[in-house]
């Protein structure tokens, strides 16, 4: 990435030099000011806000316009350089994005450093697996018994707090359960995403509370092999009587899974989900590219890393394709396409409707440029597996997990599939966290670092060069091992995450 600076003007920042039709202004900038380009000055041509693309050289009304050396968009009108270049004149149309290529011809693999760490600090539980937190979890099967469960939950944590290794009582509320058809997608998908929290490697006990006369009775979702109790609230005779059943089965609880010690454990163990939300202009030259550093160096340890975000992918997919570890896989990106054409038009949308109000005002224009800067956090590792949402994540490597852009719907899914671990890369500031699992949120700037200091846990504001991504994604990769181990993000010391488990909800509600 390269921009020249010149007296009386300002630095355009080119992300592929030559091959880019715009650049990126750092700072606002008015209407006739001088912006130096890898091809000399300009003068734009119109005030042009920090964060956003301007014209290097002249571009043709319905030609491909480049940034990433990747094509972002069409030219709906001719612009001139030193134009702002946005919605106004940028938008999508039909456009090949590449040559196909067989997967799995590429040069083999190599991860950009060798890791820096071969172990966590974790909790092994006694099926093998091994855990980042400590919870016990208390989960309705219905939105009607989502309050009792959080009235359980949240008088057990206070009774509990400070138990040493034990991070407290967690109510896993949604507003599902009811009203849908059994046997739909819909339904499948609820209680596959339930039964993986359930499961989660995160939660030690699990304490289901069912309200009794509801659709998503608790043996269709949990079967026998998920150790589970069921408390039945009309079976109780109400909610005191089954907050204080609940109360009752906690202590017992407790008494089981307080006090594990931490202990070392390979790096292999670990499952990074990777989220982005509130992206700007930044996201795919910063956060971004650091993050698939760090999901690399983690996938050189044995571990397994998580992408999903489908409608996020859209514009940049051919990029999986070429590191598809086979043709199947390859494949299934094609059929994943294809589904979310089809979905979001039955229901009355597209896909270049994702970019949200705020991805707009950061500098983001098309779902193409907002994909291409998506995908850099799987960094460069080959795609070995493509799994349906909140399925079982159990390949090593790198797996695309088929979830919304929606990011709690999205982080659901990668938890429900087993993530025992999350990172968050943001460029305007969202606020998340995802309970059992941890989520270290990181900066596209410093600037957002600095003014959301208490919710930033990474800031990845310098790494604009490869070296630096290099540098800072090392440091990355070694603070989310820090979380793994129990260091706390800052969305968990905050309290995130005990509202936002979303299930994709799909389908009709009868």
């Amino acid at each position: 990435m390269t921009g020249t600076q010149g007296a009386g003007g300002v630095v355009l920042l080119v992300p592929r030099v030559g091959l880019d039709d715009v650049g990126l202004v750092q700072v606002d900038v008015s209407a006739g000011t001088p912006v130096h380009t890898p091809d000399g000055p300009v003068s734009a041509s119109a005030d042009i806000p920090a964060g956003h693309k301007v014209a290097v050289r002249a571009i043709a009304a319905g030609a491909p316009v480049r940034k990433y050396g990747e094509v972002i968009g069409i030219a709906r009108e001719d612009i001139p350089p030193g134009a702002h270049v946005h919605t106004h004149n940028l938008g999508m149309g039909p456009y090949s994005m590449g040559e196909e290529s067989s997967p799995g011809t590429a040069v083999p693999w190599q991860p950009p450093a060798e890791p820096t760490r071969d172990h966590f600090l974790g909790y092994r539980r006694s099926g093998g697996l091994a855990a980042t937190r400590n919870y016990i979890a208390v989960l309705p099967t219905v939105n009607c018994s989502a309050t009792v469960a959080r009235m359980i939950a949240q008088t057990a944590n206070a009774r509990y707090a400070g138990v040493p290794d034990f991070d407290g009582v967690i109510a896993l509320t949604h507003d599902l359960g009811c009203g849908m058809a059994e046997g739909t997608a819909g339904d499948d998908i609820l209680r596959r995403t339930l039964r993986g929290y359930a499961e989660h490697v995160n939660i030690a006990r699990v304490l289901t509370v069912s309200l009794g006369c509801e659709i998503n009775q608790p043996e269709n979702v949990f079967g026998a092999e998920v150790m589970t109790e069921t408390l039945g609230i009309q079976d109780l005779g109400g909610t005191v009587a089954t907050v204080n059943a609940g109360l009752e089965r906690i202590d017992k609880l407790v008494a089981e899974v307080s006090g594990l010690a931490r202990e070392p454990i390979p790096l292999s163990e670990l499952t990074l989900g990777l989220q982005c939300g509130g992206s700007d202009a930044y996201s795919g030259l910063t956060a971004n590219p650091t993050l698939g550093v760090a999901a690399d160096l983690l996938v050189a340890a044995g571990g397994r890393v998580v992408l999903g975000e489908t409608p996020e992918i859209y514009g940049a997919e051919h990029q999986l394709r070429r590191r598809a570890a086979t043709p199947e896989v390859c494949q299934r990106i094609d059929e994943l396409i294809d589904w979310w054409h089809d979905y979001t038009a039955r229901n009355g949308a597209e896909l270049d409707n994702n970019p949200s109000k705020g991805n707009r005002a950061g500098g983001i224009t098309t779902i193409w440029e907002k994909s291409l800067g998506a995908v850099l956090k799987g960094g460069t590792s080959p795609l070995n597996a493509v799994v349906a949402y909140a399925e079982a994540v159990t390949a090593p490597g790198l797996t695309f997990m088929d979830t919304p852009g929606y990011d709690p719907v999205s982080a659901t899914g990668m938890v429900a599939g087993g993530a025992n671990l999350l990172a968050f890369t943001t460029g305007r500031g969202s606020v998340f966290g995802s309970r059992p699992t941890p989520c270290l949120k990181i900066s596209t700037t410093t600037r957002l670092y600095d003014h959301m200091h208490g919710d930033m846990d990474f800031d990845a504001g310098p790494a604009m060069a490869r070296e630096d991504q290099l540098r800072y994604g090392v440091a990355l990769f070694e603070t989310l091992v820090d979380m793994a181990s129990g260091a706390p993000s800052k969305s968990e010391a905050l309290g995130f995450g005990n509202e936002e488990i979303v299930p994709w909800r799909m389908g009709a509600v009868v």
